[in-house]
């Protein structure tokens, strides 16, 4: 399979936090029944990825993950950067009543890496089916990106090794995802966070697919309009950065608190807070202490 990354291309190693297979007679309608976007995609082979959340009972974030058609019959995998695989295992199994289902957890059996633009990305296309190998668009910039999962035991591959693309570390990455606002999931949307406060509607949930775990509440809130608190991007300067997470105060008020945060390459760093929407204003300034000097400011729209 001839993948050609460029110079202009970005490279990031990464590990999986969640790499697990799901088999079994019942395995498409039962996923279907649990996740918040539509699978029905995924009737094709080597059609992609779908991107969506685990939800609890009452609409939380639980965690996030794409889901893959496999290649076998009724096969499935289902990967994410940062939820645990031991969260979304624990989150399936406990909903598998009388279903043929089986998951089985190979986190620790793969590798992967990201590549972010450049004129090879075009060439990048899904592997045969049997192929020991997963390709899909990613989430971890404004610009396009590819996900390449491999067997960890086979190494790298050798195209990869060879490739000229500017090999890049974490610190990098996350300060691309918070540009683009792209909120990590559990670190920062997680189980005391509605997906809507961390702008995921839109990317992450389906209106109409039927009956999931949660979709009672996603309805009501779309019917509602708003949430009163929202995942924003916030920056500050200086060397420092801030402990996450971290209070944030608009004068003697806490209205948030930071949940992630980057140097900016600028001198300075942004971070994405949640923050109550009832007590901003355009451009607030934030200190981490009740009536503290401010040291961070808004830098979306509240």
């Amino acid at each position: 399979m001839p993948i050609d990354i460029t110079i202009s291309s970005i490279f990031f190693p990464w590990q999986p936090a969640c790499w697990l297979r799901v088999s079994g007679e019942d395995a498409p309608q039962f996923l279907q029944g649990q996740f918040t976007n539509d699978l029905r995609p995924l009737s094709v082979v080597g059609a992609g990825a779908v991107y969506g959340l685990w939800l609890t009972l009452k609409g939380k974030v639980l965690a996030d993950s794409f889901v893959l058609r496999g290649g076998g019959l009724n096969e499935f995998w289902i990967g994410s950067y940062f939820s645990p695989a031991a969260v979304i295992r624990e989150r399936l199994e406990s909903h598998v009543i009388a279903d043929d289902v089986v998951v089985e957890d190979l986190t620790e059996d793969v590798a992967a890496f990201t590549v972010i633009g450049g004129d090879g990305l075009g060439s990048v296309e899904p592997p045969l089916p049997g192929e020991a190998t997963w390709i899909f668009r990613g989430r971890r910039d404004r610009e396009e990106s590819r996900e390449i999962i491999y067997r960890s035991s086979a190494g790298e591959p050798a195209w990869a090794r060879r490739s000229a693309g500017r090999r890049v570390e974490a610190e990098e990455m996350t300060r691309r995802r918070i540009a683009a606002r792209i909120p990590a999931v559990p670190l920062d949307i997680g189980p005391a966070d509605l997906p809507n406060e961390g702008g995921l509607e839109a990317v992450a949930i389906s209106y109409t697919k039927g009956c999931y775990l949660g979709q009672e509440v996603m309805a009501r809130l779309k019917s509602m309009g708003q949430v009163r608190r929202r995942l924003l991007g916030i920056g500050g300067t200086g060397d420092t950065l801030p402990s996450v997470p971290a209070a944030v105060f608009v004068g003697s008020r806490q209205v948030g608190e930071i949940r992630s945060v980057a140097r900016d390459g600028a001198g300075g760093w942004i971070g994405l807070a949640m923050l109550s929407l009832m007590h901003l204003s355009p451009g607030a300034e934030l200190a981490f202490a009740a009536d503290g000097v401010p040291a961070a400011r808004l830098l979306d729209a509240p």
